[in-house]
């Protein structure tokens, strides 16, 4: 009787809590093997919640609701928020509000929080809070406008993209990885995925 060696277990499935499409490419720099899926929650924050529990809460909340259709999959869920004195920052959706926020930030600096939570397929969620920090140039009303006309970044909380013209707008930034700024820190999300027992270096094609 000839023996048969036993088959490999199935990896699990790795699945992205998002349709953003930001966070979807800078995945696909780590494998090709995912799935993307968008949970509907409620992103209202809670009375005085302070910015870092609501940006951590809504990661999380985004991951547990897409493992329920998804057992025994490895779930990443993200969310982010951007600060600027203490206060959070919306999206501009139209053009004078988009000048009014960048000449607000004009010399100043804002924060970014982007939150990860990994849920394992056992169900044992890990959890990472990214900060970091925007420094802009002074700039002037000229190049603000040149910026806006260019990139319409109306959908971007703080009214830029960091993928894109963005970089124009900056001094200098402080931070670990500028990963986060896209929405999708990626050294902590591989420390994460290799606690969860997936490394991104030999588990994922």
């Amino acid at each position: 009787m000839t023996d048969h060696p036993a088959p490999h277990p199935a990896r699990p499935r790795l699945v992205l809590a998002s349709s953003s499409p930001w966070r979807r490419q800078l995945l696909e720099r780590l494998t090709s093997s995912f799935e993307c899926h968008s949970p509907d929650i409620d992103e209202t924050p809670h009375r005085d919640e302070p910015p870092e529990v609501l940006v951590a809460r809504l990661a999380r909340q985004k991951a547990e609701k897409t493992a329920i259709p998804h057992a025994g999959s490895i779930i990443v869920g993200s969310d982010q928020i951007a600060l600027h004195d203490g206060s959070i920052l919306g999206k501009p959706g139209h053009m004078d509000a988009a000048f009014d926020q960048l000449s607000r930030f004009s010399g100043q600096h804002v924060r970014f929080l982007t939150a990860l939570t990994v849920i394992d397929p056992a169900g044992m969620a890990r959890h990472h809070t990214e900060p970091f920090d925007v420094y802009f140039r002074h700039l002037t009303a000229e190049e603000i406008n040149a910026y806006l006309a260019r990139e319409h970044p109306l959908d971007c909380a703080g009214s830029f993209r960091m993928e894109g013209l963005g970089i124009t707008l900056f001094e200098r930034l402080d931070g670990r990885d500028p990963n986060a700024l896209i929405g999708l820190p990626l050294i902590a999300l591989c420390r994460l995925l290799r606690e969860s027992g997936m490394d991104p270096l030999l588990a994922m094609p």
